[in-house]
């Protein structure tokens, strides 16, 4: 089943009914609205074929409109022209006008159909013709109380109906139009209908109105529209000629649908799905570096034991180990913005961590902004996962960087705070305890009280279009709070930002994790038995000898498949499995579990450029099977291994 990427939160604030159906014409998504118009529960609904909400007798007819979509798939609106009908639960028939909006997935098209009900309309509309009708035999005592009914029907609809003359002069404004557009009638009655028509489409209306002089029809025109308060929309625009008695055209008559949630929810699906497919390529990227970088790490240290460490060879080979090691720096970073990640957090002092991260800032921010980074307490020890706090840092500084176009200062601080019961009856969110801040300032051009408060929101963003995806700071909130921290934000217009972030004191665990740059690997265990599954030749060789250099009997496979095919001829004891996550034809995972069917108490470790997709999504690390994150080092791997098997 295909995957939505639009968030069901979103699908909530649309007004009509949202369907997500997959290439075979089978619901996978639904919101509220749906069940409350169709009249079937959610649960109901998904797994279903489209054709449960459509009547019988039109299901000939949607079969032909799907397999003309699917020919040439592209976001359109049907309007009620077409005759289109949907079914509820109790079997109920109802006239029904669809948005559809096709999503590429790997998975195949998904279709997005937002659903309108218009009987109201088509009432409305009936309702005008009988009255017209009516109208032309009754005399002229009764007209006004026509008038007055027809004034009535057109003011109970939520769609902005308007009319107007051939030069433009509005003649009739509803409640709808009141709504949408901010203007009362007495202030839009006599201007003419240019007030609604943005900056930059100066000769749209003129065209329009050349169209419908001509006697032409507008159907479901999509374009954008001014308020009175200066807000641009998105509106679907019908407009029709009026004729007097002779059929001569006198004026037009226009129907305006707000669709800017609509074409608001379509942009941030696609944009969702374009950073997926971003997230996707970096991984990849990053993991096949990976393997190159481990590659480059095993033959350095090979290379480190066989010379003298006084000749002078010795520095050239720790100078390709430092580079290695750096190059694994970044791209894990790189896999932190990819991947969907499991927190691997550590003992770290946030003072020496900014310090590295310092340097990735200075070409970031550029030469006219001074970067500052400030250390208040000696120390300041948080368990956290290291790349993610990197990412927030990262994420800020760009924030900043677009805060500061004429340069500026970037101040991070660090200090050691202890929050009383004063403090936490002010902060009801933050318990008493101690905390490391860390302080992220700005000398840009802030930010109102209005802005703030949105900020965190997935996809908001004061930027222009294009230049920003609204998700950085979504981030940054989504890591701080996984973290067990919090986050406050002082800002106002022409006086710069400061996000406080404040992350748990880790002081009283100082001492209980080893220090990363003291290597000790661990005693030779002559006897054990591991079978190596690794698809990358180069790392399964030098990852095998140094497993055998160090007392292990190794049995490789080149890929899942080959290992299952070893396993079934080779019935021996097998002590662990040391194998690749993402490999051709069977995955680590899927060899996992069908060679842990035959032996449930095998020991395994997982070795792999990334975390990625298939460990996240199965949960692996949360049952506690180990994993070495490559590049590795022969230290590393030699003491993983050791450690699970005792």
């Amino acid at each position: 089943m295909a995957e939505v990427l639009l968030s069901s939160d979103l699908l909530e604030t649309l007004p009509d009914a949202i369907v997500a159906v997959d290439c075979d014409g089978i619901i996978i998504q639904v919101n509220s609205q749906t069940q409350e118009l169709f009249g079937y529960t959610r649960a109901e609904l998904i797994g279903q074929t489209i054709e449960i909400l459509v009547p019988e007798s039109y299901r000939s007819q949607h079969h032909q409109h799907r397999a003309n979509f699917a020919k040439t798939p592209k976001t359109r609106r049907m309007g009620a022209n077409l005759d289109l009908h949907g079914r509820r639960r109790n079997g109920s028939q109802f006239p029904v006008e669809i948005s559809l909006s096709p999503v590429s997935t790997e998975k195949g098209l998904v279709v997005l159909s937002a659903i309108r009900d218009i009987s109201d309309r088509k009432r409305i509309v009936e309702e005008l013709r009988r009255a017209n009708e009516e109208v032309q035999r009754k005399t002229a005592e009764q007209i006004g109380e026509y008038r007055s009914r027809l004034a009535s029907i057109i003011d109970s609809s939520e769609d902005a109906i308007l009319g107007k003359n051939l030069d433009g002069t509005i003649t009739s404004w509803n409640k709808g139009a009141e709504r949408i557009y901010g203007y009362t009638p007495e202030e839009a009655i006599g201007k003419n209908i240019s007030i609604l028509a943005p900056n930059d489409r100066p000769d749209e209306i003129p065209e329009i109105l050349r169209k419908i002089a001509r006697g032409e029809s507008i159907e479901h025109y999509e374009s954008v529209r001014v308020t009175k308060d200066g807000r641009h929309l998105n509106v679907s625009i019908s407009v029709s000629p009026l004729r007097n008695a002779q059929g001569d055209v006198i004026g037009a008559s226009a129907i305006a649908r707000d669709i800017t949630a609509q074409k608001r929810a379509e942009a941030q699906l696609h944009q969702s799905q374009k950073m997926e497919a971003i997230g996707r390529l970096a991984g990849g990227v990053a993991h096949d570096f990976n393997n190159i970088l481990g590659i480059i790490n095993a033959c350095a240290e090979f290379l480190r034991d066989r010379i003298d460490s006084a000749a002078e060879p010795s520095q050239y080979v720790e100078n390709i180990k430092k580079a290695s090691e750096r190059g694994a720096s970044l791209t894990r970073q790189l896999l932190t913005f990819s991947r969907s990640s499991s927190v691997q957090p550590r003992i770290l002092d946030l003072n020496d961590r900014l310090k590295d991260v310092g340097k990735l800032l200075r070409p970031l921010m550029g030469d006219d902004v001074e970067i500052l980074i400030v250390s208040k307490s000696p120390a300041a020890v948080v368990e956290a996962d290291p790349g993610q706090l990197d990412q927030i840092v990262v994420n800020l500084a760009v924030n900043a960087r677009d805060a500061m176009p004429r340069g500026g200062k970037f101040i991070l601080e660090t200090r050691a705070e202890r929050f009383d019961e004063t403090f936490v009856d002010q902060h009801q969110n933050m318990p008493a305890g101690n905390y490391v801040l860390l302080a992220v300032s700005d000398t840009g051009t802030g930010m109102d009280e209005a802005t703030v408060s949105r900020i965190f929101e997935p996809f908001f963003t004061t930027k222009e279009q294009g230049k920003g995806t609204g998700l950085g700071l979504a981030t940054v909130y989504g890591i701080v709070k996984q973290s067990a921290g919090h986050i406050l934000v002082y800002s106002e217009p022409g006086h710069g930002t400061t996000f406080k972030i404040y992350l748990p004191s880790a002081d009283h665990k100082i001492g209980l994790e080893s220090k990363s740059e003291i290597e000790t690997v661990s005693p030779k265990r002559q006897g054990a038995t591991i079978l190596l599954v690794e698809d990358d030749d180069i790392m399964r060789s030098l990852t095998r000898r140094m497993l055998e250099e160090h007392g292990y009997t190794v049995f490789e496979a080149d890929d899942g498949k080959s290992a299952l095919e070893w396993v079934e001829a080779h019935p021996e004891h097998i002590d662990l499995l040391l194998t690749d996550v993402v490999m051709r034809r069977v995955s680590g995972p899927e060899l996992v579990d069908r060679v842990g069917a035959s032996r449930p108490n095998l020991k395994v470790v997982y070795m792999s450029g990334y975390t990625g997709e298939l460990i996240a999504q199965r949960e692996v690390l949360q049952r506690g099977i180990t994993l070495l994150e490559k590049p590795f080092s022969r230290t590393a791997l030699l003491n993983t291994i050791h450690s699970t098997l005792e």
